[in-house]
Parts: structure tokens; C-alpha cells; sequence
């Protein structure tokens, strides 16, 4: 069950051999670094960590100059690029588990430090997952928040939007926990499953995956094989 972190690009639309039209989100997702290995033997399951893209670095201050602006990689993840032969720290690190939860009988892919995952451990027709972070929508109502109807727009009635009654006073004397509730909607992760693999373009390191992912353009996903 192999991954590989890679940045939205955006949506678009295919045409398969049957003159299909397809709807499809544009991935790329440049070679991942292997940074460290899970052992299943010692840890209980498999799993590998990849990066993507590169972290800015500390640079020695000069006097009058003061202190670089911006996050700078830390001393500690600068040793732990260079395990993995890299001289630049990854600016983004996911794991990616490689065996399936209550499956013995699958067969985990062997992958050392140093080693990379590219767009070629997917083929057309793969079941794949997607997780990415949906768009911040701000402080939201229930309305939108949730899809509650509101109330009626005619007849003098001056809430129309509004949650309404949010329980009863006498029994339980209380807002039930979990109650939808205006509040922040939005800039939360999202796993988007049973998606499958229409194309994929090892030349410009691109998947295009039917349908939408969660998360705006430029925003960072991992894509997963579905076992």
C-alpha cells in the first residue's frame, strides 16, 4: 500500500478510448525521498517516511545583518536529510504505511534509506486514496456549515438562517453535546477514498486521478494505493 506525497495542480478533463469524457484532478508528484524505514519485525507494522520539496536553510549571521526572516531548517532534521544522502532538509515529511491493517498475506515492497518513490508505483486503473486539507471557509453558519435548511423566507418571519431551537428547556436543561453549531468550517484534513487512476505521465511526474480531492491549487495530498 504504497504512497507518494505530491501538490494539487488542479482540475481538468480527459477523453479515454471510448471517447469518455472523464473529470480528473492534475497531481504532480516529483521523486519522493525514502527518509527512514519502518521494520514491521520491530515496530508491528510497515511504514516509510517520504519528503517533498526542499526547507530553506540557517546561514551564518553577519554583523549589522540580524537574523535570517523565515523558517530556516532545523540543525537536528539537516543530520536527518543527510542519513538519506540529501544536503537539503525536505520542506514537508509524511509516513506512508506500506502493509494493509489485517492483511498478513500482502506483499510489502522493500525500500532502503536514500532510495525515492516516483509516479510510477501507480498504473492506470489503481484504487487509490487522497489526503489532503480542505479549504478554510472562516466562521461559518449552520447553513452552510452544515446544509440545515433555515427557515421560511415569507410570511414575517425574520430568521432565516438561524439554527433554530437548540434543545429543550426543561428536560435535558442543556445543549446536547456535539450540537451543529455556527462556527470555524473548513482548513481541516480530508481522506477522499475509492478514487481511481486514469493517466499517468512518468515524463512530468503527473497523476490524474478522477474526480476532486480535497484542498485548493497548490495545496499539498498524499496519494495512497487502495488495497
Amino acid at each position: 500500500m504504497i504512497g507518494i506525497i505530491g501538490k494539487k495542480l488542479g482540475m481538468t478533463q480527459i477523453f479515454n478510448e471510448l471517447g469518455q469524457q472523464i473529470p480528473v484532478t492534475v497531481i504532480e508528484a516529483p521523486p519522493n525521498p525514502v527518509m527512514a524505514v519502518t521494520d514491521k519485525a520491530e515496530a508491528g507494522f510497515a511504514a516509510l517516511q517520504l519528503g517533498y520539496g526542499q526547507a530553506r536553510l540557517r546561514r551564518d549571521s553577519k554583523k549589522g545583518e540580524g537574523k535570517p526572516k523565515g523558517h530556516r531548517a532545523s540543525l537536528s532534521s539537516v543530520g536527518h536529510a543527510k542519513k538519506a544522502g540529501l544536503e537539503t532538509p525536505p520542506r514537508i515529511m509524511r509516513s506512508v504505511r506500506l502493509d494493509e491493517p489485517g492483511n498478513a498475506k500482502i506483499e510489502i515492497p522493500s525500500y532502503s534509506v536514500g532510495d525515492v518513490v516516483k509516479v510510477d508505483v501507480f498504473a492506470v486503473g489503481d484504487a487509490v486514496k487522497v489526503t489532503g486539507t480542505s479549504k478554510g471557509r472562516g466562521f461559518q453558519g449552520v447553513v452552510k456549515r452544515y446544509g440545515i435548511g433555515g427557515g421560511p423566507n415569507t410570511h414575517g418571519n425574520t430568521k432565516h438562517r438561524r439554527p433554530g431551537s437548540i434543545g429543550p428547556g426543561t428536560d435535558p436543561s442543556r445543549v446536547i453535546k456535539g450540537k451543529k453549531m455556527p462556527g470555524h468550517y473548513g482548513a481541516a484534513r480530508h481522506t477522499q477514498t475509492h478514487l481511481r487512476v486514469e493517466k499517468v505521465d512518468t515524463d512530468r511526474n503527473l497523476i490524474y486521478i478522477r474526480g476532486s480531492v480535497a484542498g485548493p491549487t497548490n495545496g499539498i495530498v498524499v496519494v495512497r494505493k487502495q488495497g
